[in-house]
């Protein structure tokens, strides 16, 4: 169905609704179940918007405050948003975002304002591959010397930074890579703090399914790149470029033989429903049912969650990779009711 209006401005409508009426989650089901109803509400809130936009926009934007750490002679940025009435002693859940994304990627912004509105505070953090004070998409045209597992040590730097801030009870979430990255870490760097794991539309990892994709993606196969990139850092030269490769996203990239073989070598760990049977606090893994980017993620999930109590499996019918539109509504809505309900 063709909206009039762009799905932000239907998040700002929405989240000026809730604040009037109480709670957004209600009137996004209602809105998507009877289309009807989408052009009432637009009709009700464009009349009401002088009144509630400004007021709802004031609060949102005192509750949210850009953050900064020093980790490894780089500035790590991070966007913290405070939950109405709560403090960071009342836990906080520590988000990192997909492939050479950012805090301020959609579906990053979306789910910090779903859970504020369920009274969630949330910090999503930017990974800075190598770059300080990293903003934005990662700029192709730049050198690649960054890791996968790079992620692992900011998201540690981050967790000691919210301890620091007097946070006890820390939720560990991540999207796509980042929810690799995420599981790799709650797999095998625990913390007392980190009571639960949320894995919003994982990565997974098959070497046979990801050489294909690159030799369809970049008309080149990866098994040769492999190759030089492991006889470079066998002959003591990790930081040696491969020039004009194909690179995650990213064509004609300069990228070292270390970050190469880090993101695309075979390793079990970057699959992560191998990780869910060594992450021991409770896991939840959310699912799109139209996820087009994950492949066989549900399939992969769900004996895992038959055999093991701490592990759930949420599937957003309708959902994509991205959960667009509502569909982060329904899943701030998951996390919640598994975090023990509203705190």
């Amino acid at each position: 169905m063709h909206k009039p209006f762009g799905s932000d401005t239907w998040s700002i409508v929405l989240s000026m609704t809730a604040g009037a009426a109480g709670r957004a989650g209600r009137i996004a089901r209602l809105v998507r179940v009877a289309p009807a109803w989408r052009r009432l509400l637009l009709a009700l809130c464009l009349a009401w918007g002088l009144v509630l936009a400004l007021p709802a926009a004031s609060l949102a934007e005192a509750a949210a405050r850009d953050v900064s750490l020093a980790h490894k002679g780089l500035t790590l940025m991070g966007r913290l948003v405070i939950a109405d009435g709560k403090s960071l002693a009342d836990g906080v859940i520590l988000i990192t975002h997909g492939t050479l994304a950012h805090n301020r990627m959609e579906v990053i912004g979306a789910m910090q304002t779903a859970l504020a509105e369920r009274g969630q505070s949330s910090l999503a953090i930017t990974l800075s591959l190598g770059i300080d004070k990293r903003r934005g998409m990662y700029d192709c045209g730049a050198p690649h010397r960054h890791r996968h597992t790079d992620a692992l040590d900011e998201i540690g730097a981050w967790i000691g930074w919210l301890e620091g801030q007097g946070a006890k009870r820390i939720v560990l979430m991540g999207h796509s890579r980042g929810g690799n990255q995420t599981a790799w870490f709650a797999a095998e760097r625990a913390r007392p703090s980190v009571s639960h794991v949320v894995l919003l539309a994982p990565m997974r990892f098959d070497f046979k399914r990801v050489r294909a994709t690159y030799k369809e993606r970049y008309g080149e196969r990866l098994t040769p790149l492999l190759k030089k990139a492991k006889g470079l850092e066998a002959a003591g030269q990790p930081d040696a470029f491969l020039e004009n490769v194909g690179f995650l996203y990213c064509k004609g990239a300069r990228v070292t033989a270390e970050a190469f073989l880090s993101y695309y070598a075979p390793d079990d760990r970057r699959d992560t429903p191998r990780l869910l049977k060594k992450i021991k606090v409770p896991v939840l893994v959310i699912v799109g049912s139209e996820d087009k980017v994950v492949a066989g993620l549900e399939e992969a999930v769900a004996p895992i969650a038959k055999a093991r109590p701490n592990v759930k499996l949420q599937v957003i019918e309708d959902a994509d990779h991205f959960f667009r539109d509502f569909y982060a509504e329904d899943a701030a809505d998951a996390i919640v009711e598994f975090l023990g309900g509203d705190s």
